[in-house]
């Protein structure tokens, strides 16, 4: 655990810095590959459109230096990817109304489908659902929409939630041990005293949640979602089933 929390607080650390580099080394090499581009086109012509790369002659060269400034850019941009972001985390995320008249609508239901693309054959919404104290272990909720749903105390374990958007709700209680919860989103919510042993969460965003005596223990989390996650004012105490210290569980350098 000890060697675990070092090597998460080095990624941590050393984070911005590659970001600078990466976004560095894109720069350098647009500029790089478009002065190639100049040496390479004769003065006073314009470059060929023609779609032979391989024409004898100044068109040829032109073309040639087009191609390479194509394959330089794609090559510094695969090199230097950027973080991912959760689904639903766009600035003006529009959901589409409530459909109140379906009144079977507030169920956990597994989907059958395949989680990986969340699909399934209808909108699974969720919102305004009284769910506390639901059994799901193992459930496929892929692609589920929950925004002011009382999901506190529901045994998640197993349960898959890829692409899930978790939004302004309520998972006080609730055990996510061993999930999958990659590319949620649970800006908003409460996760006070959740447990997330073991769990998947890469690419999971919980900005603006509150974690207070959750446990991550073992949890998989990218390097720059624990960025995000160590930041968070609210990362603290002691899960209260499990005695773990939020802070400690998550790899965290302890608060002052």
């Amino acid at each position: 655990r000890l060697a675990n929390r070092e090597s998460k607080e080095e990624l941590d650390i050393t984070f911005d810095q590659k970001m600078k580099t990466n976004f560095a080394t894109i720069f350098a090499t647009l500029a790089t590959a478009t002065a190639f581009v100049h040496t390479s086109a004769p003065a006073g012509k314009k470059p060929s459109t023609s779609r032979s790369l391989f024409r004898d002659g100044e068109e040829g060269e032109t073309n040639f230096a087009q191609v390479a400034l194509a394959s330089v850019l794609s090559a510094a941009l695969l090199s230097s990817p950027l973080p991912a972001l959760a689904d639903g985390q766009t600035e003006n995320f529009k959901l589409p109304p409530i459909d109140k008249s379906d009144k079977n609508r507030c169920s956990l239901i597994s989907s059958n489908m395949g989680q990986a693309n969340a699909a399934r054959d209808k909108l699974y919404d969720l919102r305004e659902c009284q769910l506390s104290g639901a059994s799901a272990p193992g459930f496929d909720l892929s692609g589920v929409i929950m925004t002011k749903t009382d999901a506190s105390k529901v045994d998640f374990k197993e349960a898959y939630f890829s692409k899930g958007f978790l939004r302004d709700s309520n998972f006080e209680g609730a055990d996510f041990t061993n999930a999958i919860v990659d590319r949620a989103n649970f800006k908003g919510s409460s996760l006070r005293g959740t447990i997330f042993t073991n769990a998947v969460l890469t690419g999971t965003s919980f900005e603006g949640a509150d974690v207070e005596g959750a446990d991550f223990t073992e949890a998989a989390i990218g390097s720059f979602d624990l960025k995000n996650l160590c930041k968070n004012p609210t990362l603290k105490g002691e899960n209260p089933k499990t005695g773990a210290d939020t802070r400690l569980s998550v790899g965290c350098v302890p608060s002052p």
